[in-house]
């Protein structure tokens, strides 16, 4: 049933292959604690107050609301699966209720932190270099996700329209615009890949010219932010919110910032509206006279 779970969400509902394991690694989580503990073998025979005793165990081990959270999203997502195709009947996840959480404003690096890091840090020369720098351009400039960079081909970039295009969540494709000078930095890359490694459709390589993998560049994007900031999350993402919240503190439509974002509903973008309003409240407070 677990299986059939896994491919139903890969297949039918299009879910990418990193949301697939975090789903699967909550099933054997939770069907380890069931069998240690009870000796459970039959669906059947789990009940609510089984499931609610694991959440307790998840946290008396420490971990995180947002953690928990999601294993309850799985879990309920799992028996709607069951009782959908009549594997149960009763549902014992009615009767579990999800921990509130508290709303975490995305961090996000300071647009003369940004400006340093990209215009005064030397990369160095050769392919190498090129590359490092480019994504972390990319990644500020696009607000693309880091599985959608690693699987960036060649043949996505057009030059004419100076577009980008990537695959993001449930295999949904959009172009995403970037400037000339990113288009510049793209070409002269493209020219250090070939002159190291020749002809290749992927757009990254690692330095010995195979695939780019999501591990190496997350320490890259980590290494290189921790020249500029003292933030204590370092990631892609991290560039995913700064791309956001410098578009839309520069006045930028939150229905276009959605789009470049490639987030499904408007809710998940609003998120960075916070931080737009704390920046014009610093505005107000510094240019009106009876601020």
């Amino acid at each position: 049933m677990k299986q059939r779970f896994l491919a139903y969400l890969q297949f039918e509902k299009r879910y990418s292959p990193h949301t697939v394991t975090a789903y699967r690694i909550d099933l054997e989580q939770f069907f380890k604690y069931l069998n240690d503990q009870y000796h459970i073998i039959e669906i059947s025979e789990i009940s609510h107050q089984m499931i609610r005793s694991w959440l307790v165990v998840l946290m008396e081990q420490g971990n995180s609301t947002r953690s928990i959270t999601r294993k309850i999203t799985t879990l309920k997502s799992f028996y709607r699966f069951l009782q959908r195709s009549g594997d149960i009947e009763i549902n014992p996840m009615q009767k579990i209720n999800s921990p509130k959480i508290s709303k975490r404003l995305p961090v996000f690096v300071e647009k003369d932190k940004m400006g340093f890091l990209l215009d005064q840090t030397d990369f160095g020369d050769g392919y190498q270099a090129a590359r490092d720098k480019l994504i972390l351009e990319l990644f500020y400039a696009t607000g693309m996700r880091l599985s959608e960079l690693v699987s960036l081909k060649e043949t996505d970039v057009d030059f004419h329209h100076n577009t980008i295009k990537v695959l993001g969540k449930r295999n949904k494709e959009r172009l995403i615009p970037f400037s000339t000078k990113i288009k510049l930095q793209v070409k002269a890359y493209l020219e250090e890949k070939q002159k190291a490694f020749g002809m290749n459709e992927n757009l990254f390589l690692t330095d010995k010219g195979n695939l780019i993998y999501s591990k190496m560049v997350y320490r890259l994007v980590t290494r290189y932010l921790g020249e500029v900031t003292t933030l204590k999350k370092k990631s892609p993402h991290v560039l995913r919110h700064t791309f956001a919240t410098h578009l839309l503190n520069n006045g930028a439509e939150l229905n276009a910032v959605k789009e470049l974002l490639g987030h499904a509903s408007l809710a998940a973008t609003q998120v960075y509206t916070h931080n737009t309003i704390d920046n014009l409240k610093r505005i107000y407070k510094q240019a009106h006279p009876k601020a």
